[in-house]
């Protein structure tokens, strides 16, 4: 277990240690942007490596019991994230990495980014909740934990990077938008256009949900209801 605390701790360190603080802007202006990206990918995906697979070798140590209900309740909630995921990586998004606010757009934001303007950190922060509940060990505690703390405290770290770096029409798209989801729509900085979320994103969404239901059981050795 405490390699999975280690791990844990490791993953959220080269994020909130470097990405979110002025070491980050130090290495762009000594190797730049191009390579510190590079090299840092490297690094955040060998810390996901390190996390996956001392989660599955810890122990299991049960905290609390994840009955039917609860099950039932995660596997109906799940296709959220899934379709949150779909639209943040089909989609322009300002708050994604090499992406920018378009100042001449005719509407600060469109489609997901109308219900949140971090929808794959809502996405991999709600999946990692859901998980969280639905196994209710102290390995999954520390996994999804830090998986679903890295994306949600995430959102606030971007937003504040986004906001000193002050790309041209970032301000607008602030104002326009929430992190919250549904916030600036039920503050009317918002409307919410199903249109432009597209029916064949929530298709690819709920395709892409029932796979891993499917698959679940030979891909991670876990039924999803038990």
């Amino acid at each position: 277990m405490l390699n999975l605390a280690v791990a844990a701790l490791f993953l959220l360190g080269t994020h909130f240690g470097i990405a979110s603080t002025s070491l980050r802007r130090q290495l762009i202006g000594l190797i730049g942007e191009g390579p510190y990206r590079a090299l840092f990918s490297l690094l955040a995906l060998a810390a996901l490596a390190w996390l996956v697979f001392a989660w599955a070798a810890a122990p299991f140590v049960p905290l609390w019991e994840a009955g039917i209900g609860l099950r039932h309740l995660v596997a109906t909630l799940m296709p959220l994230p899934f379709l949150l995921v779909t639209c943040a990586v089909t989609a322009p998004n300002p708050t994604m990495t090499g992406q920018r606010p378009d100042p001449d757009a005719g509407a600060p934001a469109t489609g997901i980014v109308r219900v949140t303007r971090h929808p794959l950190m809502w996405g991999v922060g709600l999946w990692a909740l859901l998980h969280l509940a639905a196994n209710g060990d102290q390995a999954s505690l520390l996994f999804f934990g830090a998986l679903a703390l890295l994306a949600l405290v995430g959102t606030v770290l971007i937003d504040q990077r986004r906001t000193r770096e002050n790309a041209p029409g970032w301000g607008v798209f602030l104002q326009a938008t929430s992190s919250l989801p549904f916030v600036a729509i039920i503050e009317r900085r918002q409307k919410l256009v199903p249109g432009e979320i597209g029916l064949w994103r929530i298709a690819l969404a709920l395709a892409l949900y029932v796979a891993v239901f499917w698959l679940h059981p030979m891909l991670f050795g876990v039924a999803p209801l038990g």
